[in-house]
């Protein structure tokens, strides 16, 4: 009996002893990753070869909300590359509702052009009037239209280009976890009209329950209507929950952009709890509050302008025949600490990695 107490006591001691020895593995994974996207990028690890560029083309962006910071910045983007290509662009503004978008792909579809790029909405949305464009045989790619990456065939989508989508809830989750010392309690702000919102939401849930962290509510609430929204509903959120409302988890900085005001009416300072992280997009609102501490610590972003020259080079891609790169483009954790380098003066993350001059050498254009 005194053998099998003893190995019960030792197992329970080395049961105690091994749990912290877990949290402490959970953290330092954690910052593995904080440490690893927070990093300067200086390298070009895209395409380096590919047809030369198609001559005279005409392309029109259907773009989902031009209220949207991350949007702006694709369509910045694509603009740049296009005039390096010698290409026309048109942009139609779907202003942030499913009727708008209609109506913008129908509008785009009438032009004719030699390419779509769709920007910041869900394909399968509009897939009755993108099968249009696909039976006409013009060749359609797109941002952010799907939780994945490359290929969306079911859309006819040559490409849909974004950061790995799953890789950027991880890294705003795990930041918030070791901002909280391993203890936070997050709220995640999400959109159901859009797959890849609700994908990344659920991802940064999982993350945080994972390490241990607690989410205290996931709020689905339209992207479109966060001006309107956001006010009152951050302050039911303040009163359900208070202090157990570290951190807040979004899939977009614009959740943050009408957040502020209702915070410090409750006399939070910028600063202060919940601490604000958007999985997405680096807006130049970002940018600004987070430079300033206020209301919003982390934008986990991605290179906006880069990916409207990748966008240009799928499309020429698809004009002469080729499969679609099969680039990634890289995600950057930003920071009040970093958010001076890799294009920080510009509130955007536009990296030091030479991508205008690697693509302007596929090209063959100077």
């Amino acid at each position: 009996m005194k053998t099998l107490l003893s190995a019960l006591l030792l197992g329970g001691a080395l049961m105690i002893a091994a749990a912290p020895a877990a949290r402490a593995d959970a953290m330092a994974d954690a910052k593995a990753t904080v440490d690893k996207y927070a990093s300067k990028v200086t390298k070009w690890d895209g395409p380096t070869s590919g047809p030369k560029i198609a001559k005279d083309k005409t392309i029109v962006v259907l773009a989902g909300d031009m209220k949207n910071g991350g949007i702006l910045g694709v369509v910045s983007g694509i603009e740049e590359a296009a005039k390096a290509a010698g290409w026309t662009v048109r942009t139609i503004d779907g202003a942030g509702s499913i009727s708008g978008r209609t109506a913008a792909v129908g509008q785009g579809i009438a032009l004719n052009p030699d390419g779509i790029v769709v920007a910041g909405f869900d394909a399968v949305e509009q897939q009755a009037g993108l099968e249009q464009a696909k039976n006409a045989k013009i060749p359609i790619v797109a941002w952010h239209t799907a939780p994945e990456v490359g290929p969306v065939p079911a859309a006819g989508v040559f490409a849909n280009v974004t950061t790995d989508p799953m890789q950027v809830a991880k890294a705003a989750a795990d930041w918030a976890y070791v901002d909280a010392k391993g203890k936070p309690g997050v709220v995640i702000f999400t959109d159901s009209t859009y797959a890849v919102a609700i994908a990344k939401a659920d991802a940064m849930k999982a993350e945080i329950e994972k390490l241990g962290g607690t989410v205290v509510e996931y709020v689905d609430t339209p992207i479109a209507e966060t001006s309107t929204r956001m006010p009152q509903l951050t302050t039911s959120l303040l009163q359900r929950h208070g202090d157990a409302w570290t951190h807040s988890l979004a899939i977009n900085d614009l959740y943050f952009d009408f957040m502020g005001p209702s915070l410090a009416a409750a006399g939070i300072a910028g600063d202060g709890k919940p601490v604000n992280v958007a999985a997405g997009d680096g807006s130049e609102s970002a940018y600004q509050r987070i430079r300033s501490g206020q209301y919003q610590a982390v934008t986990v972003a991605e290179p906006l302008k880069l990916q409207g020259w990748q966008l240009v080079d799928e499309l020429n891609r698809a004009f002469a025949g080729q499969p679609w790169s099969g680039y990634v483009s890289p995600l950057h954790i930003v920071t009040k600490a970093n958010v001076e380098f890799d294009g920080g003066p510009s509130n955007a993350f536009d990296p030091d990695n030479g991508y205008r001059d690697a693509y302007k050498t596929i090209w063959g254009v100077k």
